[in-house]
């Protein structure tokens, strides 16, 4: 595993890994063909293995393409940290989630991912928040 990642490849790979989560299509070279992909949400875990099945799994629980307004990331000796929020709309309207997912680096390519999800927050929830809550820092 390689203990640093180029400043100019880690800022390929974040703005790369940007890119699927709002296309859903990975930039070529971004993911290692055997991709491993540890997913935790509220109420569920799951694991898969491989680029396509990574694809596959985006699209089931994101079918809807969106946006990623608001993200930071960090990299890290084997890889980044990146923090970020999705929005995207589908017929009972817009939907939103804020996420975080360390990434380990190989040979130039993500080869793990480590993603916690806050689970989906719908339109009611959303407005429910709006009312309730008042943001410091958005």
């Amino acid at each position: 595993m390689e203990t640093t990642v180029e400043a100019t490849r880690y800022q390929a790979l974040v703005e790369g890994f940007v890119t699927f989560l709002t296309t859903g299509a990975a930039p070529a070279g971004l993911l290692q063909p055997d991709v491993f992909v540890d997913l935790t949400t509220p109420l569920w875990r799951q694991q898969v293995q491989g680029a396509e099945e990574l694809g596959a799994v985006r699209k089931l629980s994101h079918p809807a393409l969106g946006t990623v307004p608001r993200w930071r990331s960090d990299p890290t000796p084997t890889g980044f940290v990146l923090e970020f929020e999705e929005q995207w709309e589908d017929e009972g309207g817009t939907w939103y989630s804020r996420e975080m997912a360390r990434a380990d680096v190989v040979d130039g390519a993500i080869s793990h991912l480590s993603i916690y999800c806050t689970g989906d927050w719908d339109p009611a929830l959303l407005e429910r928040h709006r009312r309730e809550v008042t943001l410091v820092r958005p």
